[in-house]
């Protein structure tokens, strides 16, 4: 959510930030609204001042027995209390209003941010390894003979609709070695804190990370009313909503494997086949809460957390800086890291590394007590994924397949799979 303040001193800068991401102008509504409701604050006080003047008068009236004098000033009392009620209505319906209009707002994207409407503008800052140079055409995930014995859509459509897979055998337990092996990275070497946190959350932990109230299609909701994550960065998040923490123990920094959900609302016919856009996944996740001034330093540590990943498995990627037309709503600054799958002779995303400033922080409330002292200040969010499983499987299979159908596996994930470090055609650890 916005400053109010921020945008009634410079509303043409604020205005501009957003048109970067191809928004009108909104800022004439915003100040609208917000003078409105100041001067049904200010009229109700008023009033509340002259109904506090009244009743005193109408006690000295009544002390020297001026029955008649009372009576009159009791019944502008009255009055004027039912004045102030409604004012204190109008001005409680127009802040709901000018709220539900910041929180629909997106984030304002930094002056470094690449100008440009969609993914075709987004701007390479680092290419890392080079892809196998393969004397046979290389198939996608799905069609890896060794794969197909333990990745199985038919029944999982049976037994859930599209865009759900059933893993068996070797392959599941490979996926079950990546995320380990990626939670342990974070936490041996980077540092992370490992978080187990629920998978159902309350709606105002949605509307904290800002998939409420607008992305509310991309997600499912139960009965109850509880909102299955589309990412564990609500969760972690959201551990310091509605906090006054102490400065000493910023950064914190938090890393959990999920389950995750999405209704791909906004991807129909996009990646149909495969593992590449599920509704259900993994994702081991990174988020970290800092003060302002570690912000942008801590985007770059996170950024090369994740990346350090796709290096530890040997899996050509490149980074990209995203224009500001292409950015998630709620960030200043995104790092897409984007893997090479030979199967579709292309990169693809398989991290977003995101430094939010204090947009979430503001619809959480949550804020930080300065290590000098002072007023407390909004923490700083930042999250990314380090990484989504499901995709880092994809090009494992991908980049490590061989021509008889059989994929190399690397040597970074030996240990967990008991030794091995081959799938064969046949779909068996070796």
């Amino acid at each position: 959510m916005h400053d109010i303040r921020a945008i009634r001193d410079n509303p043409d800068a604020f205005d501009a930030a957003l048109g970067r991401r191809g928004l009108s102008p909104v800022s004439p509504q915003i100040l609208a609204l917000d003078a409105e409701r100041r001067a049904r604050i200010a009229e109700a006080e008023a009033a509340q001042s002259d109904i506090n003047k009244a009743s005193k008068q109408a006690g000295a009236a009544k002390g020297r027995g001026d029955e008649e004098e009372f009576n009159r000033l009791r019944a502008e009392v009255t009055a004027r209390k039912d004045d102030v009620t409604r004012m204190q209505a109008e001005a409680a319906a127009l802040d709901a209003e000018l709220r539900d209009l910041l929180l629909a707002l997106p984030n304002l994207p930094l002056d470094s941010v690449p100008d440009g409407k969609d993914e075709d503008d987004n701007v390479e800052i680092r290419r890392w390894g080079t892809p196998r140079d393969l004397d046979f055409q290389p198939r996608e995930h799905f069609d890896i003979p060794g794969v197909k014995p333990g990745m199985d859509f038919e029944t999982a459509a049976k037994l859930s609709g599209s865009r759900f897979v059933v893993l068996k055998g070797a392959v599941a337990r490979l996926h079950r070695a990546l995320g380990q092996f990626m939670v342990d990275l974070h936490i041996d070497r980077h540092g992370l804190e490992e978080t187990w946190t629920p998978v159902l959350v309350l709606s105002d932990m949605m509307l904290g990370t800002g998939q409420l109230p607008k992305f509310g299609e991309d997600s499912y909701q139960t009965r109850e009313g509880w909102w299955l994550v589309p990412t564990a960065e609500v969760t972690l998040t959201n551990t310091v909503n509605g906090d006054l923490v102490e400065h000493a123990t910023l950064p914190r920094r938090m890393v959990a494997q999920t389950q995750c959900f999405r209704s791909e609302a906004g991807s129909a016919g996009r990646d149909t086949t495969g593992m590449l856009r599920q509704h259900q996944f993994e994702k081991v996740e990174m988020v970290s809460i800092t003060d302002a001034e570690a912000g942008l330093a801590e985007h770059a540590r996170m950024t090369d957390c994740a990346q350090a990943v796709l290096e530890a498995l040997n899996l050509p990627y490149r980074t990209v800086v995203l224009c500001a037309g292409d950015m998630g709503a709620g960030a200043r600054i995104t790092h897409d890291i984007e893997v090479w799958l030979p199967g579709q002779n292309r990169y693809r995303e398989i991290s977003s590394v995101s430094y939010c400033g204090d947009y979430q922080a503001r619809r959480m409330n949550a804020r930080y007590r300065p290590a000098g002292g002072g007023k407390p200040e909004f923490v700083h969010t930042l999250n990314g994924s380090g990484l989504a499983v499901g995709r880092t499987l994809i090009a494992v299979l991908e980049n490590g397949q061989r021509a008889d159908g059989s994929v190399d596996l690397p040597e970074a994930l030996s240990r967990y799979l008991g030794g091995a470090r081959q799938l064969t055609a046949n779909g068996t650890l070796v």
